[in-house]
């Protein structure tokens, strides 16, 4: 990028509230049911129906905000938002405006030192989603579903603080991480649940007024919002280098052109002829539910990565690698140690055997393991493995059985005869047949190529499918080549 201009970025991000129900009905917020089939009058906006305000979706928008330092407005005003889409059944969306749920606050990114500022944070409903796509008529008409309308959101504005994609694309992480650990929001972008838009302009170094912004809509992946907002800044800067005016708009991002369209003209706040909305009174929150909510919080994951540097022993990269698998992780490491295991060799279960048998799993990954493999579980396998009981490769076999079954590693270790092999006389037939069958190897041995060894315990252990005692395998190998 010319260092004669600098690029100025903020950022608005929508989460979906983590609410069994909308934030003004009763209609379900489970996602993947059928089209249309979670609505109702008040979702719809049918004539006369009324909005009753979720409790919990306030509470999870308080909760949200005090992670992020904010000052939350005992008093906050419900706003109608008026325009016209198709998947905006109401013809306007409630939202809050002037007098937003929590003001201020920040968010500091610890890859590059920059503190965001947070501008607001408010609560609103989802609209529904247009479909475009799948159906027979595709290239006639778009279809809409509005299971979707009257979801419950928080919007996390920031300031114009960050001057790099790469800070944008921090901020967004890092906001999803600690939303995600609080429960307020499950982090799925695939599904739609957190969404953000990017606010990108770029001025000349120096110069302290803010260059004309255009905003990039829904994008919803970091590697998306990343690019999207490189691709604007070099398409901005050239524009204004080759004489041109940068035009306040509405963009998107192409992710097959690898490009930002024209989607409209940007709006002001005046065009939605935002008011206060008339069905819903004014929100007001005690100083004891904020008091309440507070001490429920827990603990944030910039301060989870300390404690465990400064508590275990733990590298950073150990650390940000246990914290973004899954937060209940945390909690399954250190119950590990307590179970009178190392930290080193619990961390290295927890990021290795464990970690790979949640991939491919289903929802709720840890918790269900955890409930057939408890830590407690865990810290005896480790056990047998330390005293000799069975080897390392046995012990992985064990621990994906545990996973399946619920089984204990003792159970399993005895029933399938899985002990480890320490007997001289039970090993040394397997070595000599070993030796007999490689020659080739036995001979690179002796001629200096000490590598060779690796080859044939490996073939030994596997011929007694990994219940040998390697240490001991590697001794009579030894041996019986040197003579």
């Amino acid at each position: 990028m010319p260092t004669e201009f600098e690029p100025i970025i903020g950022l608005e991000i929508h989460a979906q509230l983590l609410t069994r129900t909308k934030i003004f009905c009763g209609c379900s917020t489970k996602f993947g049911t059928p089209p249309n089939t979670h609505g109702c009058p008040v979702c719809l906006g049918l004539p006369g129906a009324l909005p009753v305000l979720n409790r919990s979706a306030v509470e999870l928008g308080i909760r949200a905000a005090m992670a992020l330092d904010c000052q939350i407005e005992l008093e906050s005003v419900f706003a109608r938002k008026n325009y016209f889409y198709p998947d905006l059944p109401k013809g306007y969306q409630i939202s809050q405006y002037e007098l937003p749920l929590a003001t201020g606050g920040h968010l500091s990114l610890h890859e590059s030192g920059t503190d965001v500022g947070i501008t607001r944070i408010h609560l609103e409903e989802d609209a529904g989603k247009s479909l475009h796509e799948g159906f027979p008529d595709s290239d006639l008409k778009s279809h809409v579903d509005f299971n979707r309308s009257g979801v419950p959101l928080i919007e996390v504005v920031t300031e114009p603080d960050m001057r790099s994609a790469t800070d944008a694309k921090s901020f967004f992480m890092t906001l999803r991480e600690i939303l995600v650990s609080l429960a307020v929001n499950n982090g799925n972008m695939e599904e739609g649940s957190l969404r953000c838009d990017a606010n990108v302009s770029v001025r000349p170094v120096g110069q302290l007024a803010l260059g004309v912004k255009t905003e990039v809509k829904n994008l919803n992946s970091f590697r998306f919002l990343e690019r999207a907002i490189e691709h604007e800044i070099n398409r901005q800067i050239e524009v204004l280098k080759s004489g041109g005016q940068i035009t306040q708009e509405t963009r998107l991002w192409d992710t097959s052109a690898d490009r930002t369209l024209v989607m409209r003209s940007k709006e002001e706040a005046h065009d939605y002829r935002y008011f206060p909305e008339p069905d819903l009174p004014l929100l007001r929150i005690s100083e004891d539910w904020v008091n309440e909510v507070r001490r429920s919080l827990p603990e944030l994951p910039s301060a989870t990565r300390v404690r465990l540097v400064e508590n275990y022993g733990l590298t950073a990269e150990q650390v940000e690698q246990l914290t973004r698998v899954k937060p209940s992780l945390v909690t399954y490491f250190e119950e590990v140690v307590k179970a009178d295991v190392s930290p080193k060799i619990a961390i290295n279960w927890c990021l290795g055997e464990l970690t790979r048998n949640l991939n491919g799993r289903q929802v709720d990954k840890v918790k269900v393991i955890s409930q057939r493999v408890p830590p407690v579980a865990l810290a005896k396998l480790i056990k047998l493995l330390d005293s000799g009981t069975i080897s390392g490769t046995i012990a992985k076999e064990v621990f994906e059985k545990m996973c399946g079954t619920g089984e204990s590693a003792e159970m399993i270790v005895e029933r399938d005869g899985l002990a480890q092999i320490d007997s001289v006389e039970m090993l040394s037939d397997t070595v000599n047949e070993i030796l007999t069958q490689h020659h080739d190897a036995v001979s690179q041995y002796r001629s200096g190529k000490s590598g060779a060894i690796g080859f044939l315990v490996g073939q030994v252990m596997k011929a007694t499918r990994g219940k040998a005692n390697p240490k001991l395998v590697n001794e009579l190998l030894r041996k019986a080549i040197e003579g």
